[in-house]
């Protein structure tokens, strides 16, 4: 199982927001290519990266220090917030992005989700935030009627080559992730399934792994708090 460390990006700084809230933002650290080069020395094998404003704006906002993360580190990285056209899309893989997170569009335009997926295979991943099963979208402001597991059964065909799963009431929570409702999707599709939200502690990781259908967990808050050790998580996951 894959961990991947998370760098929110808010006003080009490094932040944690609970559930979501921006007006509820903890600054980690002004220099968010210095904490995604301090992640990759603890040796993690990739970073998982999100344009908080961007998500909102539905363009991206944050731009320039993703950019500054792609040059300072050697590791693949996925991000999501603000990505909802090919034109995006491309210009973030040809920048050296590994993977783009597609989350409003999921609902909103399926199609582009498809059409990404085939034309640049392994690289496309969908982003699946849901409060009580539902999935929320545009920086998780908008409620939908739509059901997490269904969307993510309709790209079951499409190519893509991750879920990131986020149960919203647990992310920056510190709470523990939803580990049966991840699991429970993690089985219902042959995509492999990223969680998220609120994944705080060692024994956190542990669970995940040991259902042995989750493929990989993303922690922010706990890594910046000190509650996971991510050398320590890495080497616990690789056993």
């Amino acid at each position: 199982m894959i961990l991947y460390p998370a760098i929110d990006l808010k006003d080009g700084q490094a932040v944690r927001l609970v559930h979501g809230d921006m007006d509820r933002a903890t600054v980690f650290n002004d220099d968010p290519a210095a904490q995604a080069s301090a992640f990759v020395a603890a040796g993690c094998a990739w970073l998982h990266l999100v344009d908080l404003n961007g998500a909102f704006a539905g363009a991206p906002v944050n731009a320039a220090p993703v950019e500054a993360i792609l040059k300072a580190c050697p590791v693949p990285a996925q991000l999501g917030g603000g990505i909802r056209d090919m034109a995006t899309i491309e210009m973030w893989l040809d920048k050296g992005l590994e993977r783009v997170i597609l989350g409003t569009v999921a609902v909103e335009n399926p199609d582009l989700v498809r059409e990404a997926a085939r034309t640049f295979p392994g690289h496309v991943a969908v982003g699946i935030d849901a409060r009580g099963g539902k999935v929320a979208t545009k920086g998780w402001a908008t409620e939908t009627d739509v059901d997490a597991t269904d969307l993510a059964k309709s790209f079951e065909d499409a190519g893509v080559a991750a879920i990131i799963y986020t149960d919203i009431n647990r992310d920056g929570a510190m709470g523990g992730p939803n580990i049966d409702a991840t699991q429970a999707l993690a089985r219902a599709v042959s995509i492999p399934v990223i969680a998220s939200g609120g994944v705080s502690s060692m024994d956190d990781l542990s669970a995940l792994k040991a259902t042995g259908v989750i493929a990989g967990a993303i922690s922010g808050r706990a890594l910046y708090d000190g509650a996971i050790d991510l050398a320590a998580a890495l080497s616990m996951l690789q056993d």
